[in-house]
């Protein structure tokens, strides 16, 4: 294989592997859906916006080396894994009580850009999935700053296009939920949907 078919295996083979790693069920990619369905998609832009760019830090640690020495702290792993769990829970109510779209007022406050950030900081499968697809595939050999950067710019860009895809997701949902109970049932059954990823991503 010559070295431009190389080039391009690998990085079709990096985008693969980000999308079945980073955009499967997990913690912020069920949250971004649980919130267009709850909120709708326009109200929802600010919270999965928090997401993305806390994904993208997160990324950002994890090709800086800043993840490694966070995780060699004593119970640092613990403490992301804490703060996380506790923001998941509170975000999960929110969703589970929110009004159906027809009964909502405007001015109900949608969580907003800093909560999104938050839960993609603390979130603990997005350090693994991260560093595990990024670990795991090397673009151009012996060029170690810009092979690191090739694949942080393809990572950002797999993570916006995954979190708009389950923010749409949810937004689709939305239509069928001007009925209470079955906007009530939907927005329960998402925040369980929450709640039950996030502790299958810290048993990994």
């Amino acid at each position: 294989m010559n070295g431009s078919n190389a080039l391009y295996y690998s990085i079709l083979t990096l985008l693969l592997a980000s999308l079945v790693i980073m955009g499967s069920p997990g913690p912020s990619t069920i949250s971004a859906t649980a919130m267009g369905a709850a909120y709708g998609f326009r109200r929802s832009l600010a919270y999965v916006s928090g997401l993305i760019a806390g994904t993208v830090a997160v990324l950002l640690a994890v090709a800086a080396g800043v993840v490694a020495i966070l995780l060699s702290v004593p119970h640092g792993a613990f403490v992301l894994t804490a703060i996380s769990a506790v923001y998941i829970l509170y975000l999960a109510f929110k969703i589970a009580t929110a009004p159906p779209l027809s009964r909502r007022d405007d001015q109900i406050a949608a969580p907003a850009f800093s909560g999104g950030f938050l839960l993609a900081v603390a979130n603990p499968k997005a350090y693994l999935a991260i560093a595990a697809v990024f670990a795991g595939v090397s673009l151009f050999q012996n060029q170690r700053m810009l092979d690191a950067a090739a694949k942080v710019a393809l990572l950002t860009g797999m993570i916006v296009a995954i979190h708009m895809v389950w923010l749409l997701v949810g937004a689709s949902l939305s239509r069928f939920l001007q009925d209470p109970k079955i906007s009530r049932i939907v927005n329960i059954s998402l925040a369980i949907l929450l709640i039950v990823t996030t502790i299958a991503a810290v048993l990994e």
